[in-house]
């Protein structure tokens, strides 16, 4: 269902079973799968917001049964990486926004007002509280729990929470990881992962050849050591 009252672009490409409301605008080059619910006043597609875009071809590509609401916005691409994308599963509450080259995964939540600058990368099942500003660049692991009004300018590793002002680990997310079918033994893995990490009194590179010869191969051992060394700018500190 479209409402009369939505501005949707003819070169929009819309998945089956779209609800988009009233005042709703999707601009072009646009891809919203199925079963996506866009509502009032959400802008889907529009120029970004980066003085380096000269009018460039880029996209917005958002999969399968997400929920976007009321004011929420989701820019297109740079010549950066060309697109903005958005998995499947997501819901973004009001007032977002997802700026330009952004690339998040599935079964996110954004709570309302959080703000995505450009090129941010968000995995999957992280949860990112209410207000919460987050720096370009950055990367947000999965699973992870963000409090809301956080000012984030490192990046998050998976399975964490992370609370504060400034920001800091405070613990994994044990409670998210039990609702999602993690096991006592996985857990404990993470668990150990981290109190390497933060609580050895080891720098980070010491830290991670600890976890490499004393934490068994599993692919969350795995996550963690390679989101850990791919970081450019560091991740966040107890």
């Amino acid at each position: 269902m479209i409402s009369p009252l939505a501005y949707v672009s003819p070169k929009a490409q819309i998945g089956k079973n779209v609800t988009i409301e009233a005042f709703a605008y999707i601009d072009d080059n646009v891809i919203l799968g199925d079963n996506c619910h866009v509502f009032p006043s959400a802008v889907i597609g529009a120029v970004p917001q980066d003085l380096k875009f000269k009018g460039e071809e880029t996209w917005t590509i958002i999969g399968d049964n997400c929920v976007i609401r009321e004011f929420a916005t989701v820019h297109r691409g740079t010549a950066s990486k060309g697109k903005t994308v958005i998995g499947s599963n997501n819901l973004i509450m009001a007032y977002c926004h997802v700026a330009h080259d952004c690339v998040l995964g599935n079964n996110i939540i954004m709570s309302n007002a959080t703000q995505l600058a450009g090129e941010v990368v968000v995995d999957d099942y992280a949860i990112i509280g209410g207000g919460t500003l987050v720096h370009q660049f950055t990367h947000i692991g999965g699973h992870c729990m963000i409090q809301g009004g956080s000012k984030i300018n490192k990046d998050i590793p998976p399975y964490v929470i992370i609370a504060r002002d400034p920001i800091a680990f405070c613990g994994i997310n044990s409670v998210g990881l039990n609702r999602r079918g993690f096991t006592p033994e996985q857990i404990h893995t993470i668990q150990e992962i981290y109190r390497l990490v933060y609580n050895s009194g080891l720098n980070t590179t010491q830290a991670l050849e600890r976890v490499l010869a004393e934490v068994p191969i599993s692919p969350e051992r795995d996550y963690i050591v390679d989101f850990i060394k791919a970081s450019p700018r560091g991740i966040v500190r107890a």
